[in-house]
């Protein structure tokens, strides 16, 4: 039963009846800059439909990558709300696992090594399987780590401390691999564990052979691109099964809706807590290797850029939400992609955090985020 002179919690600093007229200044300005991205972008399209598609597959692959790290943000973020800026740098670190399985110990050729006869397309499709998988492996072993050591003994602390401790991790991964006998300061040129294969489309779709460009007025695509993409949807829909058809989903659905309540009904929320870590990682280090194969460079302050931006990704979508993630991340890649086609290359990095000021001005809560409900 109330207290008679209880005062009533505050929902905003801004009074009930002046929020409507500010939501409508914040939405017609949200519509009149997707006005003005729809001229530039339908403008661009008439004057060079072969250049804007070109861009769009770019900004796709892109927006894939991103969504990989995107997923690990959300999840955490979902579960204990907290925002894991070392989550970008397990995403370098599983670009580096796949580049030393590569380069020295050559773990990409061990099925013809030790089957010899086994034909070559099939020892390329599990040798660089099988890379993949150790990257995962060694990134959800580190997340686990750095949950248990960095994270769990402050989850009942104030959530600043919590984000600062995540930049300290963040800090230290970098920094430590940046040691001459870790991963060294420089750029690595990154050498794929199968051949990169490029085909255009002109009259049908031919290939490009190797070490030449593709023909003026074409639209060239890579089997990387693809296989990027597939990576990107197929872990997609393994998360929506996971969470939504699975044990262990439906523990998370309830760790992330209330951990005391979730706790007195049998759910061990520090491992599913862990396990959260844990899968986010996983696809963050598949990710890390994609990105390394597409773009064939890694240096250990890979992970910031991409980090942030699937931070800002994942914002744009509704932090929290799974399928805005992927959205928000597809947004990011083609804005970057577009901007460096058609305003200037430095400008890409202000787009994209642009966006993310104004989500948090227009719309806070992200596209499929759902505003918390007021009190009484």
């Amino acid at each position: 039963m109330p207290v008679k002179n209880e005062r009533p919690a505050a929902t905003s600093a801004i009074p009930r009846k002046n929020r409507a007229p500010l939501a409508w200044v914040g939405n017609g300005f949200l519509i009149l800059l997707a006005l003005l991205a729809a001229y530039i972008l339908v403008s661009n399209f008439v004057r060079s439909p072969i250049l804007f598609l070109q861009n769009v597959l770019d900004g796709l692959k892109l927006g894939c990558v991103y969504a990989l790290i995107a997923l690990g943000y959300t999840m955490v973020y979902g579960i204990v709300k907290l925002i894991n800026f070392a989550h970008g740098d397990i995403f370098m670190v599983g670009a580096f696992t796949s580049f030393f399985a590569v380069a020295q110990f050559r773990l990409h050729r061990w099925p013809e090594m030790v089957f010899p006869g086994v034909p070559a397309g099939l020892s390329i499709v599990i040798g660089s399987i099988t890379v993949i998988l150790l990257a995962m492996v060694v990134c959800t072993l580190l997340a686990i780590t750095i949950e248990r050591v960095a994270y769990k003994p402050l989850r009942d602390a104030p959530r600043i401390a919590a984000l600062i401790t995540a930049i300290g991790v963040s800090f230290f991964l970098e920094f430590f691999g940046a040691l001459q006998f870790v991963f060294s300061p420089r750029f690595i040129p990154y050498k794929a564990p199968f051949d990169i294969s490029a085909w255009y489309i002109k009259d049908g779709i031919h290939r490009i052979q190797s070490g030449q460009a593709s023909p003026d007025n074409t639209i060239s695509f890579s089997n990387i691109f693809l296989i990027i993409l597939a990576a990107s949807v197929l872990v997609q829909l393994f998360l929506q099964f996971l969470i939504r058809r699975t044990k262990i989903g439906i523990a998370m659905r309830a760790t992330s809706f209330d951990k005391p309540t979730a706790r007195l009904m049998g759910i061990n929320v520090d491992r599913v807590i862990s396990f959260t870590f844990a899968i986010g990682a996983a696809f963050a280090g598949m990710g890390g290797v994609l990105y390394a194969i597409a773009y064939e460079s890694i240096w250990t302050q890979l992970g910031i850029l991409p980090g942030l931006k699937a931070f800002v990704a994942a914002v744009l979508g509704g932090i929290g939400n799974i399928p805005g993630a992927f959205v928000g991340a597809l947004i990011m890649g083609q804005a970057e992609s577009l901007t460096m086609s058609y305003i200037s290359t430095p400008m890409r990095d202000a787009v994209s955090f642009t966006i993310l000021i104004i989500v948090f001005l227009v719309r806070p809560t992200g596209i499929f985020g759902e505003p918390a409900g007021e009190k009484a």
